[in-house]
């Protein structure tokens, strides 16, 4: 029986390459496993760049490397993008061993004297500077190795008049917040700056919100830019670039759906235009990567609980722990196995898939409606390509780590 037959919930897309890579890894006994399809992640970004190509070459595209540092993704991403933003150095040597010559971005809070004469060091072509102290301790860091850091000062700017952030997932800015420097203190640190002959201001950056719509990241963008404009001028200050941040919407209760790269462009160009000659750099992490990933594991029991029933799997949010840290239920495949199968079964109804851990929390799906169910299936959670294996806490009970595959087309 072919795979496609054994696929149950079509909502749910899993590509061909995956499918075989699970079953060869069932087979092998080496599940729960991460399966990144990298042709799929390839395809994707082609699309995004077509659809940013109307913005022409004053829209740059960074990648978030938080989003999945994963070596595989990292090579592909890094062939279709304007470089990368790393965010402790940690993630720096990480990426300069894998790909000495990309342009990098330095941002993140925090940043300690070892991390920021490392990324002196690495040649770091931009420092997201999140504070006033920050700025000086990177300027005598410089001043000490004789060169000059290109700056963006990081702000933490009010929502009105950025575009606002209704129905945004996660507020980065406009509210107290631990990132970035508030109006005042940016307007504290510009005038330092005359004094800081080892920095060199590039302009500005602010990422305010996430979970965005093509017209409210455009009209956001537009906000910032306008700000980073009179804030330029307010302080006879060269603007040449301003980082407007990531923040593209990920619907994890619709699969399918993607981000309108296409209609983003279309938005975007018309920004752009009005802001010329300054570049523009955007800096997804989630849009890029969730969805060329995916987690596959098997069910190990399936009981009823006080008329509920529970599916408990292979690992558990200890491997992807998205489910947890975002409160949704994770988009899931089953995939029946036929001989394999054993009692008992659910037909019919709805399950919530948990893991192996103590803790009620251990929760990937919750009363997921299934077609069959019953041990020894195999269950592939999608859209786990982005703040998945690498934020959760792998070491709780202390189960083997999932193998990571990298499959193509």
């Amino acid at each position: 029986m072919s795979h496609t037959a054994l696929y149950r919930t079509a909502a749910v897309p899993v590509t061909n390459p995956v499918l075989d890579a699970v079953h060869s890894a069932a087979a092998e006994g080496s599940l729960p496993a991460y399966v990144y399809d990298v042709g799929h992640l390839s395809g994707h970004l082609s699309r995004i760049r077509a659809g940013l190509a109307p913005a022409g070459p004053n829209l740059g595209l960074l990648h978030a490397v938080k989003a999945n540092p994963d070596a595989g993704l990292l090579a592909v991403i890094a062939r279709h993008v304007d470089g990368l933003e790393v965010a402790s150095g940690g993630e720096l040597a990480h990426v300069r061993k894998l790909l000495p010559d990309v342009k990098l971005a330095f941002g993140g809070p925090g940043k300690t004297d070892a991390e920021l004469a490392a990324a002196l060091g690495a040649g770091v072509d931009r420092f997201h500077v999140e504070s006033r102290r920050e700025l000086h301790r990177l300027e005598r860091l410089a001043r000490e190795r004789g060169v000059v850091a290109s700056v963006l000062l990081r702000c933490n700017l009010p929502l009105d008049g950025t575009g606002g952030a209704a129905g945004a997932a996660l507020m980065m800015g406009g509210t107290p917040s631990p990132f970035g420097m508030d109006p005042e203190a940016a307007d504290a640190a510009a005038a330092d700056l005359s004094r800081l002959d080892a920095v060199r201001f590039v302009g500005i950056h602010a990422h305010l919100a996430s979970g965005l719509g093509p017209a409210q990241c455009a009209e956001m963008a537009d906000g910032i830019l306008r700000w980073a404009r009179d804030f330029a001028d307010r302080h006879c200050l060269p603007l040449e670039e301003v980082n407007v941040g990531g923040g593209m919407a990920v619907d994890y209760a619709c699969p399918r759906e993607t981000f309108d790269w296409a209609d983003y462009g279309r938005r975007m160009a018309a920004v752009v235009a009005r802001h010329t000659p300054v570049q523009v750099r955007i800096e997804p992490g989630r849009a890029v990567s969730a969805y060329s990933g995916w987690y596959a594991t098997r069910v190990l029991d399936l009981k009823r609980s006080h008329g509920s029933w529970f599916a408990v799997c292979a690992g558990g949010t200890h491997h992807l722990r998205t489910p947890a840290a975002k409160g949704h239920s994770q988009p899931l495949a089953v995939m029946p196995l036929g001989a394999a199968r054993e009692e008992p079964e659910a037909v019919g109804v709805p399950v919530t898939f948990v893991g192996q851990l103590c803790t009620p929390k251990d929760v990937l799906a919750r009363e997921v409606p299934v077609e069959s169910l019953a041990v020894g299936d195999l269950v592939v959670f999608a859209m786990a390509g982005a703040y998945a294996y690498n934020i959760s806490h792998r070491d709780f009970l202390m189960h083997p780590e999932p193998r990571v595959i990298h499959v193509d087309a």
